[in-house]
């Protein structure tokens, strides 16, 4: 690019690539999504090698029966189809991708690669990834920079101003980047439909709902490959439009504290729904919700027999409308026959009675969600679902609240778990039933007497209960977490105002935009843009604005203070 082109572009800078970005909004780029984008980092690193010891490991399993063999003299020899079948379990049918554009400089291949040509016996090729919808392409060339061992990132988009920018950034990365990004105008779904089981990664991204791109992304993943998606429409997933949520996931939300929590669950049961369809199922790696958005990485493995464990893995929730309590209804169950074989049968229920036994209201119905583990992280408790809020306890009760370590304590004393939670600084995680945990909070407010209320409150109700078991709130030496233990802080207020969605590209700036944030902050940037060009005021060029599809109560994370 010549230099007196620069003039109309400003330089941003993130981790070990660069991109060139317009002074007008034709690109979609979101500076807040830095943290999405370094997390995905991190798990690709850790993937790639997994990924490596998983076949070493099958390699070592490989190589001690054949040893075995030897010493019993009967070694057979391994048939070619079978060393094929075998390879393709471990890497995927894996073939080059089609050229759009032959004359294309930083083109990977000229031509398709047969796999037959790859393949070499005991060796992982590898990992090729797939960005279904790369607008500029900073994601795409931060992985192939800064994640080793990628032999292929393939960048795609259905719309031309950004195939082109995405192509002229990665001639501006140099070398390296023209070696291992390619850019494709394409449609994902078609792409993805048309290259089954040939990226061992697959990034989702969409400005919105991925839902329509499930189907095709859970096809496209090899056998053990992940995963990566991202939704934006918190507002739907958070029960703001349920049925619009159920249209898109398959599931109907639930208004609550976990609200955020089910979001994930809702997404997960969505792609587990779509992998299924295929004899497929997924086993999350991890799963976070952060600014105004859910994050998901799952791997994708193919088994009819796994896939019957569905059901299992799958509840619907009753959540009291008086009172903080919620039940799980789990979709099916299993049991052993005579012969020790599994037989899989409806689940129990219901699982609840017409009314709250605590308060005495009716239950909303919710689901179904992902009741299994989301992640294992051993500062959260992996197998619990959703959360309670100790300050929405305490509000049922019109009472003072007790600090989270004793409220922790008493949890613990009465024999069960308790963690934190990543999505918010007061949930909690606990498989205490909920009987003991108002049990709790009876004998809490038996030493913190309350105002009385009228009778037919929710309190009232549940205070009118003798507590059957008697609560011991001596200091449990479980009730800090690691991070309160080391004083790591980790809830953080946000860098910078209007942290947040922003404009979709192309999308003109409006009154309405203006009245929300001010005259100066939508155009500071504007104006700074077409001054001398820096890298240093590059960064904050973009509009700084809100998706106003969603509600600010939906996703804006507060400043909150450190633990």
């Amino acid at each position: 690019m010549a230099a007196e082109d620069l003039n109309d572009y400003s330089i941003i800078k993130e981790g070990e690539a660069e991109i060139l970005m317009h002074a007008k909004n034709e690109v979609f780029y979101n500076k807040t999504q830095v943290n999405n984008r370094d997390i995905s980092i991190a798990v690709l690193r850790t993937f790639v090698s997994k990924r490596k010891e998983e076949h070493e490991a099958v390699l070592s399993k490989r190589a001690i029966k054949v040893s075995e063999k030897c010493a019993s003299g009967s070694v057979v020899e391994e048939t070619s189809n079978e060393s094929d079948v075998n390879k393709e379990k471990l890497n995927g049918e894996i073939e080059g991708p089609e050229e759009i554009s032959p004359d294309e400089s930083c083109a990977i291949s000229k031509q398709s690669v047969k796999a037959s040509e790859r393949k070499v016996q005991g060796q992982l090729k590898p990992p090729r990834v797939l960005e279904a919808l790369s607008a500029s392409g900073l994601r795409a060339l931060r992985y192939a920079r800064e994640v080793e061992g990628i032999s292929q990132v393939v960048a795609l988009d259905n719309d031309k101003v950004s195939v082109e920018a995405c192509r002229r950034n990665i001639k501006f990365n140099g070398s390296l980047a023209c070696s291992k990004v390619e850019s494709h105008l394409a449609d994902a779904r078609v792409y993805m439909l048309s290259h089954p089981k040939e990226f061992d990664v697959v990034d989702l991204d969409p400005y919105g709902s991925p839902s329509v791109f499930l189907d095709s992304a859970v096809q496209s993943v090899v056998d053990g490959g992940m995963l990566m998606c991202t939704a934006t429409d918190m507002a739907v997933l958070c029960g703001g439009n349920g049925e619009v949520c159920y249209s898109k996931y398959g599931s109907y939300p639930l208004r609550g504290k976990y609200c955020h929590e089910m979001a994930l669950r809702i997404l997960l049961a969505s792609i587990e729904s779509h992998a299924n369809r295929y004899k497929r199922y997924i086993v999350p790696v991890l799963s976070v919700q952060m600014d105004f958005y859910v994050r998901v990485f799952v791997r994708i493995y193919t088994s009819a027999s796994a896939m019957k464990n569905t059901p299992l893995k799958l509840s619907y929730v009753y959540q009291c409308t008086g009172c903080d309590s919620f039940h799980l209804q789990p979709i099916g169950r299993n049991a052993s026959n005579k012969n020790n074989s599994i037989r899989y049968l409806p689940g129990f229920g219901p699982v609840v009675p017409q009314v709250c036994s605590d308060c005495g209201k009716k239950f909303n119905m919710g689901g179904p969600i992902w009741s299994a583990p989301i992640h294992d992280q051993e500062w959260e408790l992996p197998d619990v679902p959703l959360f309670l809020s100790l300050h929405n306890l305490c509000a049922t009760l019109k009472c003072t609240s007790p600090s989270a370590v004793i409220f922790r304590s008493a949890v613990i004393n009465a024999g069960y778990r308790i963690s934190g939670t990543h999505v918010n600084p007061l949930g909690l995680k606990s498989d205490a039933p909920m009987d003991v945990i108002w049990d709790i909070m009876r004998c809490w407010v038996k030493n913190h007497p309350v105002k009385a209320q009228p009778a037919d409150q929710s309190g009232s109700v549940i205070l009118a209960k003798e507590p059957t078991l008697q609560a011991n709130f001596a200091r449990a030496v479980a009730s800090l977490s690691k991070a309160q233990a080391k004083k790591v802080a980790r809830f953080l207020p946000n860098p910078e105002r209007h942290w947040g969605p922003k404009l979709r590209a192309g999308r003109q700036i409006t009154t309405k935009h203006i009245s929300l944030l001010g005259q100066e902050e939508m155009f500071s940037n504007v104006e700074e843009s077409s001054d001398e060009n820096s890298s240093a005021s590059s960064e904050d060029n973009n509009v700084d604005d809100y998706d106003f599809d969603i509600s600010d109560d939906e996703f804006r994370m507060e400043p909150i203070e450190k633990y």
